[in-house]
């Protein structure tokens, strides 16, 4: 006995509807982490991702105001949120393959014929109105399977964004760190200049006086020229990272305000994280996964090239010699069809695409387990440098105060006629060369820390204007 069409039309429906997709389903694939940061600190400190603008603990109203300005104005921020943009219109349009497709279309026209003889002309009008209605069925899912790439794009998209945003709060609080950094060795120099230039007029003064010879004026004058070349290179400097900021605000090369000095800005706190959190903090990690995913859903879409299509088309209107005529009875017209295609012979065509859509999956996967690495190294790198930072600074700070006292001593003994004057020039020397040296180090504390939060991901949580 046949089947009924009433019993075997919900087989076909659900077999069209989700029965039958080819291609492998995604599965996250297992990837061996650590199960802890080999250099975790130990004074690191739970922090709540969701909510915290970790850079507002600098307690610098400035810096806040510049990050803000950025995520406002970033020429890269515009441009990757108009990607996201740009990659959701490419899934609406793979997604509508999985509906039927209708459109409409109405034509008229008014043609004269050639007469026959004896016959006056024939003019007559012809108007047609046509509704028009497409449909494939994804009976091996073909289209559901692009639909899954697709969406996997999007995301992929959306945490590049995520991405590019993180590294923008990076650079700018980084870049205004090293700015406020300039600002105090630009300081340190003027102050080692005009102590210097001081120490030159009184050795010209003694000269005059026959108490020195010109040896000691001379070397005095080598010291005072070498404090006015670092001025001279720290103005410089200062001007290039103001418009390597203005760049990063998304305006034209302009001063930057200032806030606190370096050393009056507060360190945020050393933040813990945990290895599985960082697998779903990281945007970049977000990224490889969503494009395993797309690849993986793209040997479905390769695979199901073997399997016959199945179309169906539809016209219903009317047409009349006049438009009142569209309406009634006689005018209608309509025909229905359906098409099976078969690839039979390609050449190899189909198992290529098959082939290359496997060989992208494998190189996603490779892909995926190198970015996770990367990001394993990359926090551990930040923290064994926050560390490292902190110890060469806690140094160089014992150093500043050893050299600070020797610079004194020296100056006494050669007021008094114990030394010479090269042992004055060598302390006046080393302290300005530490303490150059120590607000780099001050600015690189600070710096490593605000790579720490990059590295674990830190930032999601805040809204891009668009």
């Amino acid at each position: 006995m046949k089947p009924s069409i009433r019993r075997l039309t919900p087989v076909v429906w659900a077999c069209c509807l989700a029965g039958c997709t080819v291609g492998p389903d995604y599965h996250r694939p297992d990837i061996a982490t650590p199960a802890s940061f080999r250099y975790a600190s130990p004074d690191a400190e739970a922090v709540d991702e969701s909510v915290l603008q970790w850079w507002s603990q600098f307690n610098d109203p400035v810096l806040d105001s510049l990050i803000q300005r950025a995520l406002a104005q970033n020429k890269d921020l515009a441009i990757a949120a108009a990607r996201v943009d740009e990659f959701y219109g490419r899934l609406m349009t793979t997604r509508a393959g999985l509906f039927p497709q209708v459109s409409a279309n109405l034509a008229g026209g008014r043609s004269r014929g050639v007469p026959a003889p004896g016959f006056p002309p024939a003019v007559g009008n012809q108007v047609q109105l046509d509704l028009m209605a497409s449909w494939e069925i994804d009976l091996f899912g073909r289209v559901r399977r692009m639909t899954e790439a697709a969406r996997a794009d999007y995301f992929g998209t959306q945490a590049a964004q995520q991405a590019t945003r993180i590294a923008l709060i990076s650079s700018v609080a980084t870049g205004y760190l090293l700015l406020r950094d300039l600002d105090q060795r630009l300081e340190i120099s003027k102050q080692t200049l005009a102590s210097r230039l001081g120490a030159v007029n009184l050795l010209e003064e003694r000269f005059g006086g026959g108490v020195v010879s010109q040896l000691q004026v001379s070397q005095a004058k080598s010291e005072y020229e070498s404090a006015q070349d670092s001025v001279y290179a720290f103005q410089q400097q200062i001007a290039q990272q103001e418009n390597a900021v203005s760049l990063l605000l998304g305006d034209n090369p302009e001063p930057i305000p200032r806030g606190k000095s370096l050393t009056e800005l507060t360190a945020p706190v050393v933040p813990a994280g945990l290895p599985s959190s960082l697998l779903e903090r990281r945007p970049d990690i977000v990224q490889a996964e969503q494009a395993l995913i797309s690849a993986n859903a793209s040997i479905g879409a390769a695979r199901a090239q073997y399997f016959p299509s199945i179309s169906l088309t539809g016209l219903f209107g009317a047409a009349s010699t006049a438009l009142s005529g569209l309406w009634t009875g006689p005018a209608r017209i309509w025909s229905f069809a359906g098409a099976i295609s078969q690839p039979i012979f390609t050449g190899g065509a189909i198992a290529g695409s098959v082939r290359t859509a496997e060989a992208q999956q494998q190189e996603a996967l490779l892909g995926y387990e190198q970015t996770i690495q990367s990001a394993f190294a990359d926090v551990e790198n930040a923290l064994v440098g926050v560390s490292s930072v902190r110890d060469q600074l806690q140094a160089t700070d014992r150093q500043v105060d050893a050299l600070t006292q020797y610079e004194s001593l020296s100056r006494d003994l050669y007021e008094g006629g114990y030394t010479s004057y090269l042992e004055v020039l060598d302390a006046e020397r080393s302290l300005f060369a530490a303490q150059l040296q120590q607000s780099q180090l001050q600015d690189q504390q600070l710096a490593q820390i605000v790579t720490l939060y990059t590295s674990l991901g830190y930032g999601w949580a805040v809204d891009t204007p668009r």
